[in-house]
């Protein structure tokens, strides 16, 4: 078996150059590659285009590239908890494509099945279907959506092996997997390490095939997006 694993998340994105197309797995704040953003933030890559459930926050996840001004465009289904990326996309400064969540989750599914258009009922006849092909089947409007590929994927699982099979644990098994199929490099950080053949084969979600190179993360965060806390006191 191929041994993929890299030192830290710096060498994971020594290429990873300027203008390029990047996917970040998670859902909200949870599930993201933390560790692969901070290398990114350090190393001041420019002009790139992400791809993402969501935009972060102010000072976390993709947030903080956004406050650097090193992304060009936003693909992204969910932006409400971030106020430099309203201010961004007010001002003109940023890009956007806003997209259904269950149309950006196939389309980043088709991307890495190799399928290059589908046709969906989400959007019809909204701002999203404009300048889109749309067709009728068994006498309902559809409207067709192209895949999304990139090329970089960064995806955070709970384990891997050092042949970069991955599982995940709750909600960031909701992007992750599927980026993990639609990049040309797929860089995989992950909580625990172990060697090949230590992961029981019936519980992995993403094979090695997919994932190019992986490491062990660290001091992980795991912010909560939202806390909701009642004063009432349960009897």
């Amino acid at each position: 078996m191929i041994n993929k694993v890299v030192q830290n998340a710096d060498e994971a994105i020594h290429d990873l150059h300027d203008n390029a197309t990047l996917m970040l797995g998670g859902f909200g704040l949870c599930g993201i590659p933390e560790n692969l953003i901070a290398a990114l933030l350090k190393k001041g890559t420019k002009g790139l285009t992400c791809i993402s459930n969501n935009a972060g926050v102010d000072d976390f996840g993709i947030g903080l590239l956004l406050k650097t001004r090193q992304v060009k465009k936003m693909i992204s289904s969910y932006v409400g908890e971030n106020a430099e990326f309203e201010r961004q996309l007010l001002s003109g400064e940023l890009e956007v494509e806003l997209i259904p969540q269950g149309t950006l989750a196939e389309r980043v599914r088709a991307g890495g099945a190799g399928i290059p258009a589908f046709f969906t009922p989400a959007g019809v006849g909204t701002e999203i279907a404009e300048g889109k092909e749309t067709r009728s089947f068994e006498g309902k409007t559809y409207l067709m959506e192209r895949w999304l590929r990139a090329d970089f994927s960064f995806v955070k699982a709970w384990k891997g092996d050092t042949s970069g099979n991955l599982i995940y644990r709750g909600t960031a098994r909701n992007f992750n997997p599927m980026m993990a199929t639609a990049g040309t490099i797929t860089i995989a950080e992950v909580e625990e390490l172990v060697s090949t053949g230590a992961l029981d084969p019936n519980e992995i979600h993403t094979p090695g095939i997919y994932v190019h190179r992986i490491f062990q993360g660290k001091n992980y965060e795991k912010r909560i997006e939202q806390r909701t806390v009642s004063n009432s006191i349960i009897q």
